[in-house]
C-alpha cells in the first residue's frame, strides 16, 4: 500500500493508529482515534490498555487522513468560534529508531511513527512569548515497514 502525508510517499505493508492509556488521553486524542475507527475496511482491537486500528487499504489510508486533518483543522478553528485571543497549530512528528541490522528497540523490523504536536500562542503583540507546544503522546501512527 502507498502512504502519503502530504508529498512524503512511501510503501508499507500497513499502518496501525494507537490510543495508549484511553483513560489518561486529552479530549482531542480520543477524537482522533475515533475519526480513523470510521474507516472502511479498518479492524479494531483492543490489547491490554491501548486501543488499535489497523489500515491496510490505500483508500483507508486517505479516508484516515482526511478525517485526522479534518478534527486537527476543527480544533484549529475552534480558538477562533470562542472569541478566545489564541492562536492554534498542529504539526505531524516523524520519528524512527533503528539498530545496524534494521531493528527497532523491541526487536520488531523498522518502522515509522508519527506523532502531533500542538502549539498554542496566547496574547497580543506586546504581551512577550506565550506560546506552549503540546505533544499529544496517547495518539500515534505506525507506518509498518516490510516484513520479511
Amino acid at each position: 500500500m502507498r502512504v502519503d502525508l502530504f508529498g512524503l510517499t512511501m510503501e508499507a505493508p500497513g499502518v496501525t493508529f494507537y490510543l495508549w492509556s484511553p483513560w489518561r488521553c486529552a479530549a482531542i486524542e480520543h477524537k482522533l482515534f475515533d475519526a480513523v475507527r470510521q474507516v472502511p475496511n479498518a479492524t479494531a482491537e483492543e490489547v491490554g490498555d491501548e486501543v488499535r486500528v489497523h489500515v491496510t487499504d490505500p483508500k483507508g489510508w486517505k479516508a484516515a487522513t482526511q478525517a485526522l486533518s479534518r478534527v486537527l483543522k476543527g480544533w484549529q478553528e475552534e480558538a477562533s468560534d470562542i472569541g478566545k485571543d489564541e492562536r492554534r497549530g498542529w504539526r505531524w512528528l516523524l520519528e524512527a529508531d533503528v539498530d545496524a541490522s534494521g531493528y527497532d528497540m523491541q526487536g520488531e523490523k523498522a518502522s515509522f511513527w508519527w506523532y502531533v504536536r500542538l502549539s498554542l500562542d496566547r496574547g497580543g503583540p506586546g504581551d512577550g512569548e506565550k506560546g506552549e507546544d503540546i505533544d499529544l503522546n496517547g495518539f500515534g501512527v505506525q507506518v509498518w515497514g516490510t516484513r520479511e
